[in-house]
């Protein structure tokens, strides 16, 4: 049921899109019948083949539906994009041609304005009263003697004739045009071929009310949205391990969205934890999020604690010793209320494991719960937002996102809140100005 929504509303969304990207890419062209038949059939193909991949999954091998949904997907963004900018590039034309008639109007009420204020008889033109002095003052010009006709001009050959040359304005318009297919293509094949790989280590000291002086420097490595799944495999987990090996944590937190859809890959989150173990003195913490639910939270959950993660939903723990320690609390997600039985999260179960007088810090995908832990936690660590993921010029997901919340550290009511980008990709196997990363928290006492 899930999946027939998306795809619905995936449809409606390209499809108009799509139209008028053909429309406009066969105007650019000069493209005729077969050309824009061809076209359409293309993108159509696109369209289709990038909402059926899932049907695709263990029909056939995975190296061919990974090679076509990422030929799909490109196409597909290609088309979104170039549909923006060309917006952009036809609601400035728009502007234009309404300043200019605009202008004309107000140049005729102007000359209207002055033909109204002029004299009634008119000066004579130069020469006139001239003519009529020789004349004699009878009024009638002097007669013109008749000039002798050229003589007959031989034929020219005949040459070939130019096309007309295209007006600036058109010239201007198409070029204008063209550069938004060439950047909305380019940017999808980037963001598809390089970006989602463009892995990047962002660290951050955050102040911690109560901190013992003990942990003061205490980091934490964040990886969040890793998503396996087709699109993350084991290049990308090594990629992940080494990453973290540079982070050099004292303790790594993974915080949901963890499986991308398909719960064979519950195996592969199982290897990861295993191997992420080993790199940090407090070992793993993990929490799920919307996408574990989906592909199995029981396969999700099982397979970090074979991997030897702590699992926090709806949890705490604490960590240090008696030298100094803080409270680790972590929830369940958002989408999980009101769908699964017991499901959400519930800060309150998860206080009730820690000692009350302990900084906490809290572990909870979707950051939209920020409003509610704020002043109950000094920091909460979420992702859920990929940054975007995919921001050409401007980031959407700035006005349409819950309070604003999409990358980086907010602040509420005392408390911090920081959002990872996310490590793989959901939707569209691309990045663009929203590089995956991997976090480090330095907790700092306040």
């Amino acid at each position: 049921m899930r999946f027939l929504v998306v795809s619905l509303i995936l449809l409606a969304v390209l499809g108009p899109l799509g139209v008028y990207v053909h429309r406009r890419a066969s105007g650019l062209l000069g493209l005729g019948p077969r050309g824009r038949r061809a076209l359409a059939c293309l993108l159509a193909a696109a369209v289709l083949a990038m909402l059926s991949a899932r049907l695709w999954r263990g029909a056939l091998p995975d190296g061919v539906v990974r090679g076509t949904v990422l030929l799909s997907n490109i196409l597909s963004l290609t088309v979104l994009l170039s549909a923006v900018l060309l917006g952009v590039v036809d609601l400035g034309r728009l502007i234009a041609r309404l300043a200019r008639a605009a202008l004309e109007r107000t140049r005729a009420a102007a000359r209207a304005a002055d033909a109204a204020d002029g004299p009634a008889d008119a000066a004579p033109r130069p020469g006139e009263e001239a003519a009529r002095t020789q004349a004699g003052g009878a009024g009638e010009p002097l007669p013109q003697k008749a000039e002798p006709l050229p003589p007959k001009a031989e034929p020219l050959p005949l040459l070939p004739v130019a096309p007309p040359a295209l007006p600036r304005r058109a010239f201007l318009a198409n070029g204008a045009a063209g550069s938004a297919f060439l950047i909305g293509g380019g940017s999808a094949v980037y963001g598809a071929l390089v970006g989602r790989h463009d892995y990047v280590i962002e660290e951050v000291a955050i102040p911690i009310p109560g901190l013992p002086r003990s942990l003061d420097g205490f980091s934490i490595v964040q990886l969040s949205d890793i998503h396996l799944g087709l699109f993350v495999g084991e290049p990308e987990m090594r990629a992940a391990e080494d990453l973290v090996r540079k982070a050099r944590g004292d303790l790594i937190v993974m915080t949901g969205d963890l499986i991308d859809f398909d719960p064979r890959y519950a195996e592969h989150l199982g290897r990861l934890t295993r191997r992420l173990g080993p790199l940090a003195r407090e070992g793993v913490a993990a929490i799920p999020g919307n996408h574990d639910h989906f592909a199995g939270i029981d396969a999700a959950l099982a397979a970090l604690e074979r991997g030897g993660a702590r699992v926090l939903s709806n949890r705490g723990t604490v960590v240090g010793g008696a030298g100094g320690a803080f409270a680790l609390l972590g929830v369940d997600d958002v989408w999980a209320r009101g769908r699964v039985p017991g499901g959400g999260p519930d800060l309150g179960r998860a206080l009730a494991d820690v000692p009350r007088d302990l900084p906490r810090v809290l572990l909870c995908h979707n950051p939209v719960f920020f409003p509610d832990a704020a002043g109950e936690v000094a920091l909460q660590l979420s992702g859920h937002t990929h940054g975007g993921q995919v921001n050409l010029l401007v980031r959407p997901a700035d006005l349409v996102l819950p309070h604003g919340y999409v990358a980086g550290v907010y602040q509420r009511g005392g408390s911090h809140l920081y959002i990872n980008r996310g490590f793989g990709t959901a939707g569209p196997p691309a990045r663009i100005g929203a590089p995956p990363e991997v976090s480090r928290i330095v907790l700092v006492s306040a």
